[in-house]
């Protein structure tokens, strides 16, 4: 028998119920991805019931008081639970409280908002027309306002920190600031010395299309197997705005397809494998526990940029891939060269889309989007002047404006699913991939070498080990230094572009 069955039957108890959630959550999960994939347009509106109705009962198993009293019981005899309980106990507090700081009509609410702003958003955004979105958004501020006013009293922090701790728990707001101006500092000018080099040389050549939207999705199976993906526990398709969804056992990641472009497809399903590695290497012995999700987004996201960023486009992986592509897009010649496809993915020019943006310029778009929707979240932007402000920051920090905002603040699907605070950690994750893929090569000299064979499989090892079968037990910062020797920097990053873009 388990010894915490015996010495802390409130722990083990805790452990069924929060299995039971999982599975609940898992459901909703799944109808999330069907709503973005597979759904007709007239489900939408009893997609919104359901969805609401599930997330009504999710909340409700958390706000039992019988819930209140177990966490309790299972703390008081927590002497008993090793590392691996006491860290799940602790994640089932932390969620308690993030739950239990709304009411139920509010998560209500806001799931109700959350499906509408989606329709909306995804109408609205091929459309180029905001003020179709705007009722819509300007329903999921209110609400995000409310819900970061309740959190932020529940645990003790700002409104917009209340929310990024949903998604990193273990960084301040002043902690990424503190970042984020290292790189305002240091980004400008590395960024204008790889663009003046980048211009010394020939220009790329770009291969002529069309690449048919089923040959691509092809061509990114052939590289999601390389990579590691175990398609007998996941699939790829497609959707409006790529994503990786689904449950531990059946992760369902998303792609779309520019048949003028492969690489932006190619790249993309290169992230969201990323992605799905993690989630396919979770700890199989936590699967339903808090303990045994990922350990945050930033994690989440260091693991999808790794793949994509750091691996995908280096030199030694693309040198195996270029004649995978060129078979699988009927395509030939130079264009189609490593060489080639290498300067393509490693291409420095300012653009629109936060996700076809080259690594110099993507932290941009991130501390755009994390300026804007802090000052929503504290009622200094209004809802309908998001294009103004959004083309007026893209104007500052990247050097364009958008012709529409379909290519401005229509671009993401984030804000109208509701997930604000998240953004920051796309550039948090950027910096920890780079902290650990620097590690990793450091360490293991097979890695570089497997991946101009195609194999990924020494890169997958080390990340196992660092990363993924650790599951949630450990913070950001606690992972990165056991796995690099320091915590979270700029410094392996800015080595990183250095090497990849001047040297």
């Amino acid at each position: 028998m388990n010894q915490a069955a015996v010495s802390n039957p409130a722990y083990t108890e805790l452990e069924r119920r929060f299995a039971a959630l999982d599975a609940l959550k898992g459901a909703l999960a799944m109808l999330g991805w069907d709503r973005e994939v597979m759904m007709p347009a007239g489900g939408a509106a009893s997609r919104t019931e359901t969805l609401a109705a599930l997330g009504q009962v999710c909340h409700a198993r958390i706000a039992d008081p019988e819930l209140a009293d177990l966490l309790d019981a299972a703390e008081q005899h927590g002497a008993g639970l090793d590392g691996w309980q006491s860290a799940n106990l602790a994640h089932m507090r932390r969620i308690w409280r993030h739950e239990t700081a709304l009411d139920a009509p509010l998560v209500e609410a806001l799931s109700r908002a959350q499906s509408r702003a989606i329709e909306a958003w995804s109408l609205a955004r091929p459309a180029a027309d905001f003020a179709a979105f705007l009722p819509a958004f300007q329903e999921i501020v209110a609400l995000s306002r409310e819900a970061a006013a309740a959190k932020g009293e529940a645990l003790g922090k700002a409104p917009w920190d209340a929310l990024l701790d949903t998604y990193e728990d273990s960084l301040t707001g002043a902690e990424i600031d503190n970042l984020f101006d290292r790189l305002a500092l240091v980004l400008p000018p590395l960024r204008d010395r790889a663009m003046a080099a980048q211009a010394a040389r020939p220009a790329p050549l770009v291969p002529q299309g069309p690449f048919p939207a089923e040959r691509q999705k092809k061509l990114g199976e052939v590289l999601m197997a390389l990579a590691g993906f175990d398609f007998g526990r996941g699939r790829l398709d497609t959707s409006a705005h790529p994503f990786t969804g689904g449950v531990f056992g059946d992760v369902r990641i998303t792609t779309r397809f520019d048949e003028s472009d492969f690489t932006s497809s190619v790249m993309a399903v290169m992230h969201e494998t990323g992605h799905a590695l993690y989630e396919q290497g979770r700890p199989p012995r936590w699967a339903g526990q808090p303990v045994g999700e990922a350990a945050n987004m930033t994690m989440h996201e260091s693991q999808s940029l790794l793949v994509e960023m750091q691996a995908a486009r280096s030199p030694q992986f693309l040198a195996h891939a270029a004649p995978l592509i060129a078979q699988a897009l009927g395509g030939e010649g130079a264009a189609f060269s490593a060489a080639n496809l290498h300067a393509l993915a490693t291409r420095v020019a300012p653009g629109c889309i936060r996700v076809d943006a080259d690594e110099l310029h993507y932290p941009f778009h991130i501390v755009l989007r994390t300026r804007l929707e802090r000052a929503l979240i504290a009622g200094d932007l209004a809802p309908g002047d998001l294009p103004g402000a959004w083309n007026e920051a893209m104007a500052e920090l990247v050097g364009i404006t958008p012709p529409d905002d379909r290519l401005g603040c229509l671009q993401d699907i984030h804000w109208p699913s509701g997930a604000i605070g998240y953004f920051p950690t796309y550039t948090l994750g950027a910096l920890a991939a780079a902290q650990l893929f620097a590690a990793a090569t450091a360490q293991d000299g097979a890695i570089l070498s497997g991946l101009e064979r195609g194999d990924f499989a020494p890169l997958l090892a080390w990340l196992a080990d660092n990363v993924h079968r650790h599951g949630a037990r450990h913070s950001t910062q606690e992972l990165l230094t056991a796995a690099t020797g320091a915590p979270l920097s700029t410094t392996a990053f800015e080595a990183h572009l250095a090497r990849r873009y001047l040297d």
